[in-house]
């Protein structure tokens, strides 16, 4: 593993970072008030990302995406943690998971993702299955040809602009030696699907204007041809193009960190009290040594997981530390940040209050901290036979 950028990703780099501090922030304070992304700027963000060549990075160039590898693609993420979610979000990357499209899917879900025409959500999680994908309650089952679809699903990021969803519903059953649980059936469902309803989530603390919705199925009908992948192989599906999205995460809790930091050192340097910097305090320059310290340890952490799947080497375990170190890194950032500031950094006229706010989700989604505990542990103990 190379320790600098080559040029290619030193431009990836600055173009997204560029993106961000000139199309983002200045519409994030409007989203922080409205909790809301108007169309117009959405529409206008969505067109400057396809303009600039990014939209899709995250795909091959085969199927007309930018062919960005793992690393590289973390290297974006990482500049879009910067700005605020419920605008980066029409910086498209649409889930790879469509890359398992097959036949006439690819022309009607893939390629229309791939070209910004078409916006899509993944759905999992229910109200009694977070972190236990394989307690579904949604269930499908196979009538007259049909698969017909009942429960409910919730937290599901940015339904509301979805045109179609990406849904993982439980399909049949199987003998475990830990008990029966769920086959897992992963589907393609457009929005205007007779018995199915997208309908306004939960009011969030965290990440305004990145909207969560309620999926509501009732006796919806979906033909065999919405099925993406194999039957009760929706487990299949999520190992081998979801897992990595803990990268993603990763990467912007730390583009987020090194935002925070930059508001904070400046300030410690600038801002007197007892008639010195309050940077000449030990108590404030040692907060610092340890911000930087872990924002430093999580981007290289964050990186290496990432290079290593380039490299096709095992890297779940890898990736998991990533997540929960950078995501609970974020945390002690924003907290450290906003102790800096001292009142100040509640006041919304800064972005800290707001930043302290977002941090919080980051130890939840895509795996909380304590999931991501266990597949560390499990992966270190496995081969011990414990």
């Amino acid at each position: 593993m190379h320790f600098g950028l080559t040029q290619e990703q030193q431009m990836i780099v600055d173009t997204v970072r560029s993106f961000v501090e000139n199309e983002i922030y200045p519409h994030e304070a409007l989203v922080e008030k409205t909790g809301d992304v108007p169309v117009e700027i959405a529409k206008e963000l969505t067109a400057k990302c396809i303009d600039s060549g990014f939209y899709a990075a995250n795909f091959p160039e085969e199927v007309g995406g930018g062919g960005l590898n793992h690393l590289d693609f973390a290297l974006l993420e990482r500049e879009l943690g910067r700005g605020s979610m419920g605008l980066t979000h029409f910086f498209g990357r649409p889930s790879g998971i469509l890359m398992a499209c097959e036949g006439e899917q690819r022309e009607r879900y893939l390629l229309p993702a791939l070209r910004g025409e078409r916006f899509d959500a993944l759905a999992m999680t229910e109200p009694d299955a977070g972190s236990d994908v394989r307690g579904m309650k949604c269930t499908a089952k196979l009538t007259n040809g049909d698969w017909v679809v009942n429960g409910t699903k919730h937290f599901i990021s940015h339904a509301n602009v979805a045109d179609f969803v990406i849904v993982f519903i439980a399909t049949g059953e199987e003998d475990t030696p830990r008990g029966p649980k769920k086959k897992i059936t992963c589907f393609l469902v457009d929005r205007d699907t007779p018995g199915f309803d997208i309908l306004p989530g939960y009011e969030s603390v965290s990440h305004r204007g990145y909207q969560n919705c309620v999926l509501s199925f009732r006796d919806c009908r979906l033909p065999a041809s919405q099925v993406l992948g194999d039957v009760h192989g929706g487990f299949d599906i999520m190992n081998e193009w979801l897992y990595a999205t803990r990268i993603t995460v990763a990467a912007m809790c730390v583009g987020r960190a090194r935002r925070v930091f930059d508001l904070a050192l400046p300030y410690a340097a600038e801002r007197k009290q007892f008639g010195q910097p309050i940077a000449k305090f030990q108590g404030v320059s040692f907060k610092l040594a340890d911000m930087i310290t872990d924002i430093d340890a999580a981007d290289w952490m964050t990186l290496a997981a990432a290079w290593r799947l380039d490299q096709q080497l095992p890297a779940n375990r890898e990736i998991a530390s990533a997540k929960v170190f950078a995501s609970e890194m974020l945390s002690r950032v924003t907290d450290e940040a906003l102790q800096i500031y001292g009142g100040m950094g509640l006041m919304s006229d800064l972005p800290l209050a707001r930043f302290w706010r977002d941090a919080r989700v980051e130890r939840i989604w895509d795996g909380t901290s304590e999931i991501q505990r266990h597949i560390i542990s499990r992966d270190l103990l496995r081969p011990l036979g414990a």
